[in-house]
């Protein structure tokens, strides 16, 4: 009788949905709808990529851990390899380090962009082992300067790279907050440092066990990126689109490939990256991002961040609190103020962030300042200075740490992610070792006063750098990111 309701001579009147139809397929049909709408829309679960962005963290680990693993040990090594009083050669101990990562991070974009981030990896853990070994190896300055060398370069290649994999395969809602685990690891490698360099006064030798220990977890990344997932960008921009969608399924489920492929096809189109000349990320329409992210760890690093960590011990010394009772409040200031970036990443914003962060350290500064021109010793003036100098590490922790490694991979476009991020890396490190040769110098010849109301400006001129430059990231994909800073023509 209702056969024909799709020929339009037919007679027969249209069947009345509202009185004839099963509620029940209704309600099936609705629900299978519902489920379809769902999987489209839904955020793709942070389970699959978590484990892939721990091990990546592993790189951040060791940063920590080799930045702090020659300070306590220092007076022995210097003993026990016959450079003891030296200070030029103490010195050259801490920055041949820098040295190694400065070169390491100008390869870094051709390793990452020539053999994919997963080789990058593995080929950032292979001269920290060998570099950890000959340190913790040698009978000479030479042999230890070689193997700090070594660790350095390892040092330089493995950061950027973190940052580029972390925001690579991360989904967009939890990508802050993954960029935290960056700064969390490296707060748990300086405390890993401080607490296996606790027996080396005590024990002979034991600085050679604290070389060792660092190998352990450079082979555990090693042979653990063989299981991770390839970046599907990186893929991407090499025309393997089938082992891309691969990668985005492990990543983010068989659901949010499509739409993932899509996103990419966006931005990325598959250009020769190696074609890529060093002179376009000085001038021209990619210069306002590259000179962006150089400006911010410019700034980073002349916030004076470093000079207070190592000055850190005499303030704590004066007040009456052994040097290894300080590095571990300043190691659990710095832990916290990680952790509550971890919460706020994806809430507040990266801009946000950045803004209170270095509003927080200028005020930390002028605390120092304060307790600086006060006469006297009393526990007022050795309060502002300890407080001061542990509000200062909690705030850097919570914005200035961890926001640059992570905002950087998100405005820089994809055809030069990796060799302007190796770029900004290289200002970094630059920044790094001048502020830590001219520090004492300049503390010196200028006094705490002067110096610290040096570092306080530059935080104040951050706050007002990042209002005027920096875009809000939260939530955005990759490539929505590109389209606003770098608009197709």
């Amino acid at each position: 009788m209702w056969i024909r309701l799709r020929d339009s001579s037919s007679t027969y009147k249209r069947m009345p949905s509202r009185e004839y139809a099963n509620p029940l397929d209704i309600e099936e049909n609705s629900a299978l709808l519902q489920n379809s709408m769902d999987q489209e829309t839904s955020s793709p679960s942070w389970k699959l990529s978590v484990p892939h962005v721990l091990v990546a963290t592993l790189v951040a680990f060791l940063f920590g851990y080799h930045m702090g693993v020659v300070n306590e040990p220092l007076e022995s090594i210097s003993t026990d390899l016959g450079f003891s009083g030296n200070t030029l050669a103490e010195g050259l101990v801490v920055s041949t380090c820098l040295a190694g990562a400065f070169v390491g991070s100008l390869l870094s974009g051709w390793i990452a962009d020539g053999v994919g981030r997963r080789k990058a990896f593995q080929l950032c853990a292979l001269p920290m082992i060998i570099g950890a070994s000959i340190s913790a190896m040698t009978n000479n300055l030479e042999g230890m300067l070689l193997g700090r060398f070594l660790v350095g370069t390892g040092l330089g290649v493995g950061p950027p790279v973190t940052s580029l994999y972390v925001t690579e395969i991360s989904p967009a809602f939890v990508r802050g907050t993954y960029g935290s685990f960056i700064q969390i690891a490296t707060c748990l490698g300086l405390i890993g440092a401080l607490f296996i360099g606790m027996p080396v006064k005590n024990t002979a030798g034991w600085w050679r066990v604290c070389f060792w220990v660092s190998a352990i977890p450079a082979a555990i990344l090693a042979l653990a990126m063989v299981f991770c997932a390839e970046s599907p960008h990186w893929l991407y921009k090499r025309g393997r689109i089938a082992e891309a969608e691969a990668e985005f399924e492990k990543l983010l489920g068989g659901s949010h490939v499509k739409s993932a492929m899509a996103e990419l096809s966006k931005s990325d189109r598959g250009e020769e990256t190696d074609s890529m000349k060093f002179s376009e990320l000085l001038y021209g329409r990619h210069f306002r991002v590259v000179f962006i992210g150089s400006t911010l760890f410019a700034l980073q690093q002349l916030s004076g961040i470093n000079a207070v960590f190592y000055f850190s011990s005499t303030v704590f010394r004066s007040a009456g609190v052994s040097s290894n009772l300080a590095n571990i409040f300043v190691g659990i200031a710095n832990l916290l103020g990680s952790i509550i970036a971890l919460i706020l990443m994806d809430k507040l914003g990266r801009k946000v962030l950045l803004m209170w962060s270095f509003s927080g350290m200028a005020l930390s500064m002028a605390l120092q300042v304060t307790a600086a021109g006060l006469s006297g010793s009393g526990s007022g003036v050795l309060y502002l200075s300890v407080g001061g100098m542990l509000l200062f590490v909690l705030t850097f922790a919570v914005g200035a740490g961890p926001v640059p490694g992570l905002l950087l991979p998100e405005i820089l476009p994809s055809r030069i992610r990796a060799k302007a991020m190796a770029f900004c890396m290289s200002v970094h490190w630059v920044f790094n070792f001048c502020v830590g040769l001219l520090f004492l110098p300049l503390l010196e010849h200028l006094g705490r006063r002067l110096l610290y109301s040096i570092f306080g400006t530059f935080c104040l001129l951050a706050v007002v750098f990042v209002k005027r430059n920096v875009m809000e990231t939260k939530g955005k994909t990759l490539q929505e990111i590109e389209i606003a800073l770098l608009p197709q023509d």
